[in-house]
C-alpha cells in the first residue's frame, strides 16, 4: 500500500507533540529491549544468570525490561482508548495493540513461571487449580515446566511479535489517531 520511498513519515500533524503519542514508541523501545535481554538469557542459560554477576544483571535488565513495557502499554491503551482510537477505519489497529497486551500477560505470567525458584512453584501451584476451574489446565499446565519454558520463550513471544508487526503496519497505514477536537486534515510538523 506504500511505496518504499514512504515506509517512514518524513512528516506528522502537529497533534502529534502531545506527550500521549510517545507511549506507543516508549512500548516498543522496551519490548526490544526485552527481547534482547530475553535472547542473552536463552543463549547463556539458568546456570550463568543464577550465579553470575553479569547474569543476576541481565536478569535484572529483563525484569525491568517487561515492567517498563508494561507501564507504557498500558498509558498508551488507556490514552488511545479514551481519544477513541478506533475511529476513521482504525478498528483493526486498536483490536492488534488489545490483543497484543493480553498476550503480553500470558508471556509474561510464564516468565514468573519458568524462574526456577520457590516464588515460581507457588505461582503455579496456586495458578493451576484456577486455570483447571475454568476448564483450560488440560491445555495451559502451569506445572509442566518445559512446556511453559517453550510458550514463555518460543510460543508466546513470536504471537507478540507479530501482532505488534501488524499493528505498527496498520499505524503506518491509516496514519496516528487524531485527537478528538483535532481534524484529520490538521497541520503538518
Amino acid at each position: 500500500m506504500l511505496p518504499p520511498d514512504k515506509l517512514l513519515p518524513e512528516t506528522q500533524p502537529v497533534y502529534v507533540q502531545s506527550w500521549i503519542y510517545v507511549f506507543g514508541v516508549a512500548t516498543l523501545a522496551a519490548l526490544l529491549f526485552v527481547i534482547a535481554s530475553g535472547l542473552l538469557l536463552t543463549l547463556m542459560g539458568p546456570a550463568w544468570y543464577h550465579v553470575s554477576s553479569k547474569g543476576h544483571f541481565v536478569n535484572s535488565v529483563h525484569l525491568w525490561s517487561v515492567e517498563l513495557f508494561f507501564v507504557f502499554m498500558v498509558v498508551h491503551l488507556w490514552g488511545k482508548f479514551w481519544m477513541a482510537a478506533w475511529r476513521g477505519r482504525r478498528a483493526m489497529t486498536w483490536i492488534t495493540g488489545v490483543v497484543s497486551f493480553l498476550t503480553s500477560i500470558g508471556t509474561a505470567f510464564t516468565g514468573y513461571l519458568v524462574q526456577t525458584n520457590f516464588d515460581s512453584q507457588w505461582i503455579s501451584s496456586e495458578a493451576k487449580d484456577g486455570l483447571n476451574s475454568v476448564g483450560i489446565g488440560a491445555w495451559f499446565n502451569v506445572t509442566n515446566f518445559g512446556q511453559m519454558l517453550l510458550f514463555h520463550v518460543a510460543l508466546l513471544p513470536l504471537v507478540v511479535g507479530f501482532l505488534v508487526a501488524w499493528h505498527i503496519v496498520l499505524v503506518r497505514k491509516r496514519g496516528v489517531v487524531p485527537p478528538l477536537e483535532a481534524q484529520e486534515t490538521g497541520a503538518q510538523l
